[in-house]
């Protein structure tokens, strides 16, 4: 079965196309500034064959159309014609409480998703229009919707509800839902697997550090809970979102600034988190290298952020009532051994016995940091949320398929 999966943007989309059979992926890519000036495709093959097709991309159909053609195409193609497709695997941002688990897409359940874009305007939409597309190039292609916020469904009432009038939560769903879901999912899976044990008899603690970053407590194979919310900027600090913060701060902020919503919301999660902490960047290399140089403001932006990940940290094993191991993955987490060894600094008390020599200069690599005999294992796991998409999107048509219903490939 070969599978593409799609993850769309504001103006781009991610996409990679699996054989199910091997588990490899043919072929990868991205479609970057569709509607804007600069517009191109870089797509680059299991064998290393790489093309890179710039000119106007004018809205999400055309370039999954362009995509296709190149999947297609004689010189880079990967695949010889579109009935090699089985399936299109989308990530979908949010599920509101509607969706527990990834779906077959449905006129129903697009009109579900679209009562959810309340909650995610900014997500929700494009995932939309890459469904759309693929509908209008490839209608009789089945297409699955995986969420963001699903594995989070899991989480207790008592874990996800936030204190305002009741009635509030329940006339506009208002709640924390987490996102990374997908990564979260595959992550603890994954390193539960590496140390030879099931994660159903485990209490694991997933950081997700990148731009966007949020840490997950999963007790007994299921999320109990997560740092980010009904939006992605309530939790850790990150990139340029604030992280946990008073709301009477935002309130006393638009008071003296004379902020409307719109600024308000601009500010804490475009210029906020290490960008305005530090003033240099919202690329943790470059806080780092200017940490180095002597930047002050620097330095404090690595100590709060570090600190914010260990206290989340100590609060999920007391919420666990006990930590088995600790993951960290995404772009930092899987490549920064100074945030990894600055994290784990101080956590010995929860059984720990970290080897630096390990950690140190580990970029990308699955890898148990921790020495033989700590009794809580550390580990770094590179994430892959794509497979989780095409694998779920197979589960789906090979259920569908076992139950009767006609699915041709």
């Amino acid at each position: 079965m070969k599978i593409i999966v799609l993850n769309c943007g504001s103006s781009s989309i991610k996409y990679q196309l699996f054989d199910m059979a091997s588990r490899q992926v043919l072929a990868k890519g991205v479609v970057e500034k569709i509607g804007l000036h600069g517009s191109f495709i870089k797509n680059e093959r299991i064998d290393g064959d790489k093309l890179l097709l710039e000119g106007d991309i004018y809205d999400h159909q055309s370039g999954i159309e362009y995509v296709l053609g190149i999947l297609t195409s004689v010189k880079h193609g990967s695949i010889s014609n579109f009935e090699e497709i089985d399936a299109v695997g989308h990530r979908v941002v949010h599920g509101g409480e509607k969706f527990n688990s990834s779906v077959l897409i449905t006129d129903e359940v697009i009109r579900m998703l679209e009562e959810c874009i309340d909650l995610a305007p900014l997500h929700n939409p494009p995932n939309l229009k890459g469904i759309f597309a693929m509908q209008a190039l490839l209608p009789n292609i089945p297409q699955v919707s995986v969420f963001d916020t699903a594995f989070h469904q899991t989480m207790p009432d008592y874990a996800y509800m936030y204190a305002i009038p009741f009635p509030l939560y329940k006339k506009y769903g208002i709640r924390r839902y987490g996102f990374h879901g997908t990564s979260h999912r595959y992550v603890s899976q994954r390193g539960a697997e590496m140390v030879g044990m099931n994660k159903k008899d485990m209490k694991i603690i997933t950081c997700h550090l990148g731009n966007g970053a949020s840490v997950a407590a999963i007790s007994n194979g299921v999320s109990i809970d997560t740092s980010m919310g009904l939006t992605p900027v309530e939790g850790l600090i990150m990139g340029t979102r604030s992280g946990d913060l008073d709301l009477g701060v935002l309130t006393y902020l638009m008071m003296k600034e004379e902020l409307d919503i719109s600024t308000a919301n601009t500010l804490i999660n475009k210029h906020s988190g290490m960008l305005g902490i530090t003033g240099v960047s919202s690329d943790m290399r470059e806080i780092m290298t200017a940490a180095y140089e002597g930047n002050e403001r620097a330095k404090l932006g690595l100590n709060m952020y570090h600190y914010r990940i260990r206290k989340y940290i100590g609060s999920y094993a007391a919420a666990m009532g006990g930590l088995d191991m600790i993951i960290f993955t995404g772009g930092i987490g899987e490549n920064s051994d100074y945030t990894r060894s600055e994290v784990v600094k101080g956590l010995e008390f929860l059984g720990i016995d970290f080897d630096y020599d390990r950690n140190n200069g580990l970029r990308g690599e699955e890898m148990v940091l921790t020495k033989e005999h700590s009794r809580v294992k550390v580990l770094v796991v590179p994430t892959n949320e794509e497979l989780i998409i095409a694998q779920d999107t197979m589960d789906i048509l090979e259920n569908m398929k076992n139950q009767g219903y006609k699915i041709d490939y």
